[in-house]
């Protein structure tokens, strides 16, 4: 399945991080977002346009167009917690593999860790986190700001990472009031069900994504303060999402009529949740779950040439988010599969070629007639710093052990 003939050097993966992280850091972390046409001067209070149809409209329209129409809309660039949240881990793994200057590396790093703890939602007294921007569900409209639950593990997630890396203790309590707010507002079990409200508190849904992004958090936070009360909830939750688990391994992203979908890098947080879980809980009850699920991602998500699918039967879209995270799924599984590293090599080789601008950053999308080259800054140059990051990081080790494994056998 893997080209191996499409792999780039490891100095290009070098250079091509670097220079995406200096258009990022040039653009102050701030862009614009697939979803964020309610930022518009257009939908203001009393606007007439300000109403469920033509916002739910608008969103789709622009998400679509393969031309940036945002500015003529006066739609801003802004700086979205879940960006910081990834650039934030991508900036931490780049100073442990000791990539570019190791002081101007801790610097950004502090001023991440500053600036999310200034964005965190206000009138809540829990530490939680929400998007940039407002943007409207099949049937409710989310205000910019609001918290949700995706939003909030991926930022907790990157504060632990701090965390482990730092210390900071700082950063643990603001996870750790995170995870208080997951388990205890968005909690909820009725019968057999048990979930987390997403994308509102008042939303009973059933998201698998989010079930599984939570749980992991949630244990996470437990092995790191002993907090028991939110290993509970997480479980709970995380087995009710493993029941829905499909014959072929595969999830839906939902289990409402409207969310019968299968994508990449849905199922890609399904998979490294689950795995996260599975490590920090210390429990083996998922690992055939996994199995599973790993085994119907490997064999429909990927293509002979290095692509990789957004849906697991379509080839286009071909998706930069799905890019991203199936470079870290796969090597979030490498003891699974020897191949993965190759594999992951070759994805990104594919995108370097197809999805990568001279001026440093990814387009959107490769779609069958054209290409989408409108530069996002949370959905495709935070992903694909992170992604990128993380195959230096996992090429880095490999190296390292291959060295160890030479020594051994001239010590031998």
């Amino acid at each position: 399945m893997t080209n191996t003939n499409t792999s780039r050097s490891p100095v290009d993966v070098d250079a091509a991080t670097l220079k995406l992280l200096a258009y990022c850091r040039e653009n102050g972390w701030a862009g614009h977002d697939p979803y964020d046409a309610l930022n518009s001067r257009l939908f203001t209070a009393g606007s007439p346009l300000n109403r469920r149809i033509p916002r739910l409209a608008a969103t789709q329209i622009l998400k679509r167009l393969s031309i940036n129409v945002r500015p003529l809309l006066g739609i801003p660039k802004t700086q979205n917690p879940k960006a910081l949240a990834l650039f934030l881990s991508a900036l931490i793994r780049l100073r442990r593999i000791g990539e570019e200057d190791h002081r101007e590396l801790e610097q950004l790093i502090a001023v991440m860790i500053e600036r999310l703890s200034e964005l965190r939602s206000t009138g809540i007294a829990c530490s939680c986190w929400g998007y940039s921007f407002p943007w409207q569900t099949r049937t409710h409209v989310v205000p910019s700001g609001t918290p949700n639950l995706v939003c909030t593990a991926f930022v907790a997630n990157a504060l632990l990472d701090a965390y482990d890396y730092l210390g900071d203790r700082r950063c643990l309590s603001m996870a750790s009031s995170a995870a208080e707010y997951i388990s205890k507002e968005l909690y909820w079990s009725e019968g057999s069900k048990a979930s987390f409200a997403y994308p509102l508190p008042s939303m009973r849904s059933e998201v698998h994504n989010a079930n599984f992004l939570a749980a992991a958090l949630l244990s996470r936070v437990h092995s790191c303060n002993g907090n028991r009360e939110v290993l509970a909830p997480a479980l709970e939750v995380a087995r009710y999402s493993a029941t829905k688990q499909r014959p072929d391994g595969s999830w839906f992203y939902g289990e409402t009529a409207s969310q019968r979908w299968i994508d990449n890098f849905h199922t890609g947080y399904n998979l490294c949740a689950l795995r996260d879980l599975s490590r920090y809980a210390g429990t083996t009850e998922f690992d055939d779950v996994i199995r599973r699920g790993f085994d119907f991602y490997r064999s429909h998500f990927f293509c002979a040439d290095g692509s990789v699918r957004y849906f697991h039967d379509k080839t286009y879209p071909i998706d930069i988010h799905s890019v991203a995270q199936s470079i870290i799924t796969l090597l979030r599984f490498r003891d699974v599969d020897s191949q993965n590293l190759q594999l992951a090599e070759s994805v990104l080789s594919w995108a370097l070629r197809h999805m990568w601008s001279d001026r440093g950053y990814f387009y959107y999308r490769v779609l069958r007639s054209h290409t989408n080259r409108i530069s996002y800054m949370r959905w495709s140059q935070a992903w694909m710093l992170l992604a990128m990051v993380t195959l230096l990081e996992a090429s880095n080790a490999e190296r390292v052990e291959n060295i160890g494994m030479r020594l051994e056998e001239v010590a031998r």
